[in-house]
């Protein structure tokens, strides 16, 4: 049941949700089963979240290196540029 809703549920709302799971466990009110059946649920959530935040992670170090690429490519081009000028104005 955690799994298909968690799936559908953007990474806020897991979180949420995991954060609730833990704050009830530490009211100490459950039976072993339910505490074990929350900890079970509450542990597929963190698995999913720290999915997703490696994902962005990834996603993250991704934009970085084509920002990176890029002014890579724009440096190259002023090198060029700058070069062509010198050999104009030695003519």
């Amino acid at each position: 049941m955690a799994s298909k809703r968690a799936k559908a549920d953007g990474f806020e709302a897991q979180y949420k949700r995991l954060e609730a799971a833990v704050a009830k466990l530490e009211e100490g009110d459950l039976t072993l089963e339910e505490s074990l059946a929350l900890y079970e649920d509450g542990m597929k959530l963190a698995k999913q979240c720290q999915e997703q935040l490696k994902d962005a992670e990834l996603r993250v170090t991704k934009l970085q290196e084509q920002f990176a690429d890029g002014l890579g490519a724009v440096r190259e081009d002023a090198e060029e540029y700058e070069a062509e000028q010198e050999d104009a104005s030695s003519d």
